[in-house]
């Protein structure tokens, strides 16, 4: 059939939601991963698959369906707020990571909403919070895939600068009281955090900021509250250092901190299933939209993740990772030291799956440069640090930093993909007459 005098199809009408919301950063890498078998990939912030409770899980399906009763129960939808005895268990497990009683917070199993996942979470909050020109505040960089959420909502997203210690809270504090001269404060919902080995740079909120910024948010909370939204999702990968409480502790009467953690990065990210402990007044909105969203998170998931809890599968099998993570991280670092010329610097992070690199101005890392197409040449991918910024004033992003997971990729293939990435960097570098040898190479040299 000649279709070339057939009139084109009437256009659909978007939604301005739809129109906002852009392609996440992340396919385009997945999809590069995908096109090259050989590729080492240094970009998903996904869990080892060698690692995954496997044995652990099929014995705990067997012993649910060993049982009809529970079974089931099991295979039946539960409450939109989720399972109430893994939602008393899960009250439990954060006593221990606070080291203080749940009532020392105000907080009890019915403050605890089950989600699909800690990122269901997060889109919850920002639907139930932001109208479109609304203002939320996060570091920056910060957590792409959010701040790409917020956007899609209408959300202004306002950024203060980061360092070793996290956040810079007597910014957050400065840009606050700007606001509030200019007028705009009413505007303010909440300040987005990853308060334990942030994602992208791996670094931690340090405790004297967690205790000051909850100060900073109840002394600017004028006619509304401003929240902070603790996204705590690596907060178990711990390798070393010193355990921290969350902000969430210090937030006696459990008014203004929503604290989201998740199965995903300690357990397992099959599962879905993601917790959250938030104020009451936001609470029964949050279970309004994720009603109307699924009426509540897969019961069986909740149902494995309550045995393993019980069990010790969950508890065992976090041991388990905090090693095999340990040592990826720790050869990573290593061959950073190893590989990487002397002009790039680089973090240490304590726990989580990152390490953010950053070069001399003069080396773009931007998906559109020579460097990540080079790196991809040598079967090396990661994630460009541009992707993770917002804008300055002048409308300006920094495009001289990466960042690096240690997560997914076989630890037998890290120096490797270290090596072909500090190669690239090397070569450039000498293009622009600024190379200088890696801090091992020097050492060895004196």
């Amino acid at each position: 059939m000649d279709r070339a005098n057939e009139p084109n199809p009437l256009p659909v009408n978007l939604s301005q939601k739809a129109k906002r919301t852009q392609e996440a950063p992340i396919s385009a890498l997945i999809a590069a991963a995908v096109a090259d078998p050989n590729l080492i990939s240094f970009a998903a912030g996904l869990v080892d698959p060698l690692t995954l409770p496997v044995d652990e899980c099929a014995a705990i399906t067997q012993k649910i369906f060993a049982d009809r009763p529970r079974a089931q129960t099991a295979l039946q939808y539960d409450t939109t707020l989720g399972l109430r005895p893994l939602r008393q268990q899960l009250l439990s497990h954060l006593e221990k990571l606070e080291g203080k009683p749940a009532s020392s917070m105000s907080i009890t199993a019915d403050d605890i909403v089950l989600t699909t996942g800690s990122q269901q979470t997060l889109y919850l909050v920002g639907d139930c919070l932001i109208d479109p020109g609304d203002i939320v505040i996060a570091a920056n960089p910060s957590y792409f895939v959010f701040t790409g959420t917020l956007q899609s909502l209408g959300a202004q997203v306002k950024t203060v600068p980061a360092d070793e210690d996290g956040m810079d809270v007597e910014a957050l504090g400065e840009l606050l009281g700007q606001l509030e001269r200019d007028g705009p404060l009413a505007k303010v919902k909440f300040i987005y955090t990853t308060s334990f080995f942030d994602n992208p740079t791996g670094l931690t909120l340090s405790l004297p900021r967690r205790k000051r910024m909850l100060e900073i948010v109840k002394q600017f909370s004028r006619d509304h509250r401003i929240l902070i939204l603790e996204d705590a999702a690596y907060r178990e990968l711990r390798y070393d250092g010193e355990a921290l409480p969350s902000i969430k502790s210090f937030d006696e009467r459990n008014e203004f901190t929503i604290l989201t953690q998740t199965f995903s990065k300690p357990f397992a990210p099959g599962l879905k299933l993601g917790y959250t402990v938030m104020p009451k007044a936001l609470l029964e909105p949050v279970l309004h939209q994720k009603g109307n969203h699924d009426f509540g998170s897969a019961n069986i998931c909740q149902q494995i993740a309550l045995e393993a809890m019980r069990d010790g599968s969950y508890s065992r099998h976090l041991e388990l990772l905090k090693t095999e993570y340990r040592k990826k991280r720790d050869l990573m670092l290593a061959s950073l030291q190893r590989h990487m010329p002397g002009e790039v610097h680089w973090t240490h992070p304590h726990g989580g799956l990152y390490i953010w690199l950053t070069f001399p101005q003069t080396i773009d890392t931007s998906r559109e440069s020579p460097m990540f197409r080079e790196a991809l040449n040598h079967h090396v991918l990661y994630v460009p640090g541009d992707y993770s910024f917002q804008p300055d004033e002048g409308g300006r992003i920094p495009r001289n930093h990466l960042r690096l997971s240690f997560g997914q990729v076989g630890i037998e293939k890290i120096d490797e993909g270290i090596r072909g990435l500090a190669s690239v960097v090397q070569s450039l570098l000498q293009s622009k007459g600024t190379s200088r040898q890696s801090p091992a190479a020097a050492e060895a040299r004196r």
